[in-house]
């Protein structure tokens, strides 16, 4: 122990004026009471408790006592040498930060561990003191290193218990990620519900009956990993992150990932049964690929079970051009304003089956110009508009083009 600076006055250390008589009596002592010291803070320690293990070195003694009787000896010749600050001893207590972060048990215990030893260890130095007759105030001083020691050896703690902690998180999403690909697959080559059930138990997740696959949109690079709750399965390895929801619809969930993707954009795909989540995430994936040509609402997470005209109308691309380029050939020579007039008219007239006055009302505009462009379109298509297959077809696209933008949205359309 050194002298203290307050300010630009330095006070001088009490233990520093014990006479170096004294001090050596008292570090003889303390260092020959070492060993049976850490027996007794051991012992209250697995007294209190009892569920601690007990690890043995290559000697077979505890490697906790090792570690008490070492952390004791380093402070003692601290205090005869009265030299700068004690150093903790390497290792041990890392060790010891470790091993309560593998077995899931919390620093606050450690640290309960590490003050019932203070509180022991002073008990016997002060006995020691009185003996030597140390003065009070060096005691005193005495109490404050050891603290002071005692932080170091927490700090070391905190050290192993996060490297711990990192360890066990890392191999967690590591498994996870072996478990999302099982799941993710396509194909299996049998039956995969032995393996499933083998990689869900090793990182404590409960097979559900229903999942619901989503894949995310990041808000920016760099961006944090949503709070989804452990029960959902992240993997923010992928350029477009992946979620497994288990059971979608179960009470509370939808208003739980609300909250917790704010700020997010993606898809969720249809609730499927577990072995099925490839679907899911097929149509989730369909979806962002939508959002990323504004075709789909895009700033949010949207459900696919929510778009499922856009999704399936849309998706077939290049099967919905070529069936609208044979459907609306008729409209070919109508030049573009007039063909899409028509094209409205058309569309709104198979979505309502009446005549030119609910049409009219549909569209916005007057019961004799749908007369007339009804005219026109009867012409056009002549008796095949009366087949019910040619009018499914003609449906089908045109509400596929409406989804595009390229048919107008009519009025009374909800």
């Amino acid at each position: 122990m050194t002298a203290a600076r307050t300010g630009t006055v330095t006070t001088r250390s009490a233990w520093h004026d014990v006479p170096r008589l004294k001090v050596r009596r008292f570090a003889a002592i303390a260092m020959a009471e070492a060993p049976a010291l850490a027996e007794e803070i051991l012992c209250e320690i697995q007294r209190e408790y009892p569920h601690l293990p007990v690890v043995l070195d290559d000697s077979g003694e505890p490697m906790a006592l090792v570690g008490i009787r070492r952390a004791i000896e380093v402070f003692v010749q601290h205090l005869e040498r009265s030299e700068g600050r004690p150093t903790v001893p390497p290792g041990v207590f890392q060790d010891f930060g470790r091993g309560e972060g593998l077995n899931g048990r919390s620093l606050d215990s450690l640290q309960a561990i590490y003050r019932m030893g203070v509180r022991l260890a002073w008990r016997r130095f002060a006995d020691i003191g009185q003996r030597v007759e140390i003065p009070p105030p060096a005691m005193y001083e005495l109490v404050d290193a050891g603290y002071e020691y005692l932080d170091g050896l927490v700090d070391q703690s905190v050290r192993g218990y996060a490297e711990a902690a990192a360890r066990q998180a890392g191999e967690r999403l590591r498994l996870q990620r072996r478990l999302m690909e099982l799941l993710l697959a396509e194909h299996h080559r049998g039956d995969p519900a032995e393996a499933l059930t083998e990689r869900a138990a090793r990182i404590g997740w409960t097979l559900p009956g229903k999942v619901a696959v989503g894949v995310l949109l990041r808000p920016a690079r760099e961006a944090m990993a949503p709070a989804v709750g452990q029960g959902v399965l992240l993997d923010m390895e992928y350029e477009q992150p992946r979620m497994v929801v288990p059971e979608p619809d179960a009470a509370g969930r939808p208003e739980l990932l609300h909250r917790a993707l704010a700020g997010w954009s993606g898809a969720i795909g249809p609730p499927v049964p577990l072995t099925d989540a490839a679907k899911s995430l097929r149509w989730a994936e369909a979806a962002v690929r939508l959002m990323e040509r504004d075709l789909l609402p895009s700033g949010e997470v949207l459900y696919c079970t929510e778009h499922t005209e856009a999704l399936v109308l849309l998706q077939p691309e290049e099967l919905i051009d070529d069936l609208a380029r044979r459907c609306l050939a008729p409209l070919t020579h109508c030049g573009p304003t007039h063909g899409r007039r028509l094209a409205e008219t058309l569309l709104a007239w198979l979505e309502t089956r009446g005549g030119a006055p609910e049409v009219a009302a549909r569209l916005g505009v007057h019961p004799q110009t749908v007369r007339y462009r009804l005219r026109q379109i009867r012409e056009l298509w002549g008796d095949g508009i009366d087949d019910p297959d040619r009018r499914f077809e003609l449906e089908l696209v045109l509400r596929a083009q409406r989804l595009r933008g390229e048919v107008g949205a009519v009025r009374g359309r909800r």
